[in-house]
């Protein structure tokens, strides 16, 4: 992806979607509602852009104008309504995002089955040149690669944090410190697995939605 530069007047959709994040401008009518859900593991931020949108959270409503943002925790239900005589422009972001992307509620605040969404739904296009065997037999490659990664940190975590309290216990701040950058060079290719197991995930469930394609390969 290059240096690209995007403008809420004429770029309204999804502008990046990974694992880590989706973002994207989001116009709204007059009057139109969308209707309350959350998200498993995001926390969304909606920033306003133009017009005047209510958003209802924990029980509260407030009306936010141009330059005001508000953030919906994970597991927070929210519904956004354009309250104003103009349309409703804003910047808003997920993250992570990791399908089910969405989860809708009853009215006594259980959660509904997962809702699953096809590629579409967030500007993405379909895949329909990669066989779904493939895209499942690639989840479980990540979700292994995951669990060996975990399984090497652990081991390096163990060891470091034992050398870490004791060059506290000490005073050696310089041998504390090299045994947190230990601790991080451990950390990171886990956390870097995470996302991989993510992308593999979303490329599944994508084709999952994908009814059309399913069928014709199965037949």
């Amino acid at each position: 992806m290059g240096f690209e530069v995007f403008d809420y007047r004429k770029d309204i959709r999804n502008i990046l979607v990974t694992p880590q994040i989706r973002g994207r401008f989001l116009r709204m009518e007059v009057g139109q509602v969308n209707r309350g859900h959350s998200h498993d593991l995001g926390h969304e931020i909606f920033l306003i852009l133009q017009g005047r949108a209510e958003f209802e959270m924990n029980g509260e409503s407030h009306v936010l104008e141009p330059g005001q943002l508000c953030v919906a925790l994970t597991d927070e239900s929210h519904i956004v309504r354009n309250v104003g005589d103009d349309e409703v422009i804003m910047y808003l972001s997920v993250t992570p995002h990791i399908q089910p992307t969405h989860t809708s509620w009853t009215e006594d605040g259980k959660k509904k089955p997962p809702r699953f969404t096809p590629s579409t739904a967030y500007d993405v296009p379909q895949d329909r040149e990669t066989p779904t065997k493939t895209l499942a037999e690639r989840h479980l490659q990540e979700s292994e690669a995951l669990a060996k990664a975990v399984e090497t940190s652990t081991l390096v975590q163990r060891e470091q944090v034992a050398a870490f309290e004791q060059a506290l216990a000490s005073g050696d701040m310089e041998a504390a410190m090299r045994a947190r950058n230990v601790m991080w060079d451990a950390l990171y290719p886990m956390f870097d697995q995470v996302f991989k197991l993510a992308d593999a995930w979303n490329n599944l469930t994508y084709r999952t939605e994908d009814h059309e394609y399913l069928s014709q390969e199965v037949s």
